[in-house]
């Protein structure tokens, strides 16, 4: 009885971080698309910005008044602050992994020829 009670309890947790995430991803969206600052949605939403913070980490669970206070600060519904979006979800972490070397792949590359042509501006002068 222990294993199922470890189970359940195990797959409730799982599902509320995912409600978590889904509410922080969310959240952030739609701040962003109102481009307001997180001090200025905690103003809005009568909130502090660090539970505004919070949220947006996915660190904390929110009331139904929160989520009300926050849909009308950005100007939604409250449905969409739990509303799954296929097109906008959060990124695929392999993507975005991916996306991120080859960023960074091309920043070593520019950086090392910027740093040949300046070893050999300097043995040019030197010499």
């Amino acid at each position: 009885m222990n294993r199922l009670a470890d189970t359940l309890a195990k797959q409730a947790d799982k599902e509320d971080q995912a409600l978590r995430d889904l509410l922080s991803f969310n959240t952030r969206k739609h701040r962003r698309r109102r481009k307001l600052s997180q001090f200025s949605l905690a103003a809005k939403a009568d909130l502090s910005t660090n539970f505004v913070a919070d949220i947006e980490a996915g660190n904390t669970w929110v009331s139904s008044l929160t989520l009300i206070k926050l849909a009308k600060a950005l100007e939604i519904e409250v449905y969409e602050l739990l509303k799954p979006d296929k097109t906008d979800g959060p990124p695929n972490i392999e993507e975005e992994e991916s996306r991120l070397r080859g960023i960074i792949d091309r920043f070593s590359l520019d950086l090392t020829e910027v740093m040949r042509d300046a070893v050999g501006k300097a043995v040019d002068h030197g010499g």
